[in-house]
């Protein structure tokens, strides 16, 4: 059985049609923390495509706390919810929620972060991908010389998918004593301002003697860039990932490397189809796209895994060129950047 699974195809139609079964249905969405920019996005695509679907939507946002997540998941099935798409605040909190959408018979949908449980289908982006593109893009700028590795929540399996990749990418860098890691950090709840406070720390501590920052979201890019920019230091290979507007905008001006794009649209899109057939009988088994996968827990899960996108400064036309970002937004403050901002 595979540990980590490779990118699944995007399954796009699959449920044309159902919009009449789906007429008397509503989904419940949790959301962990409503306030970063691409859940905006992410819930756009979900609602689009349970309006086609003709079902309902309801939500809610747990603000950054595991107990209101709870409270809230609660909340979401008193008011009817036939199915839940959960964004886990804290994985394993997470736990007492989806037991007690179990207990009503309410299936539910990991999105983006894993629940370790099997009663819940996992949906997200193969994510250990993700951090080999961005170790891959600052080691292709940086090939030698002083790493800070600003990781993500310690509440958020995620973090530790991406800083698997990471680190698979480096090893050999590391290993012929190219790279030297310097300083590594949580980030506690993703928040740029703590991850401002850890890269401030570690460039105290080294005596600004660092060379690349391997971060891994554009959050925690911006808050590393924000560190690095009050000491002159920016410029040097920074990464991310999200395909945040204000990170692809720091990608145009060469304060960021890269922009790992996981696209929000096709995501959103795919857990409303699949909360949908599940809330309609169908079984974890049979969605389409599905695949067993073996969690680093050991737990057997029915999973589906899309794929993600580096955007460096060689092809930001791509964000364009698919509607995610205008060339207004993208080029701000650019003069004789790369494409499409010359």
């Amino acid at each position: 059985m595979k540990l980590f699974a490779t990118a699944t195809a995007v399954m796009v139609g699959a449920f044309v049609g159902t919009a009449a079964l789906a007429q008397d249905l509503t989904i419940g969405v949790s959301w962990s923390n409503f306030q970063e920019e691409r859940w905006k996005t992410d819930e756009a695509a979900i609602k689009s495509a349970l309006d086609a679907a003709g079902a309902g939507y309801i939500s809610s946002d747990a603000q950054s706390s595991s107990s209101k997540q709870l409270s809230d998941v609660e909340s979401l099935i008193a008011q009817g919810a036939d199915a839940l798409i959960i964004l886990a605040q804290d994985s394993q909190a997470i736990g007492p929620a989806v037991a007690a959408a179990a207990r009503e018979g309410i299936p539910v949908v990991g999105y983006d972060r894993l629940i370790e449980d099997d009663r819940a289908f996992y949906l997200t982006f193969d994510n250990v991908e993700v951090g080999r593109m961005q170790a891959r893009a600052v080691l292709e700028q940086m090939p030698e010389g002083n790493y800070v590795m600003i990781k993500g929540s310690p509440t958020d399996p995620n973090a530790d998918f991406l800083r698997g990749g990471q680190q698979e990418v480096l090893q050999e860098a590391i290993d012929a004593g190219k790279i030297n890691i310097v300083g590594e950090a949580y980030t506690d709840a993703w928040l740029p301002a703590n991850a401002q406070r850890n890269m401030e720390q570690i460039l105290t501590a080294q005596d600004n003697q660092v060379d690349a920052v391997v971060a891994s979201n554009d959050g925690t890019a911006g808050g590393a860039v924000a560190a690095l920019t009050a000491q002159g230091m920016d410029g040097i290979p920074v990464s991310g990932q999200d395909g945040d507007h204000a990170a692809l905008n720091r990608v145009a001006k060469g304060t960021q490397t890269v922009s790992v794009w996981k696209d929000a649209r096709e995501l959103g899109k795919r857990a409303a189809e699949i909360a949908v057939a599940m809330a309609e009988g169908t079984e974890m088994s049979e969605i389409e796209g599905a695949e067993e996968w073996e969690s680093p827990g050991g737990t057997m899960l029915w999973a589906q895994f899309l794929e993600p996108l580096p955007i460096t400064k060689d092809n930001l036309t791509a964000v364009v060129d698919a509607g995610w970002i205008e060339t207004d937004a993208l080029c701000q403050g650019v003069s004789a950047g790369p494409a499409p901002c010359n």
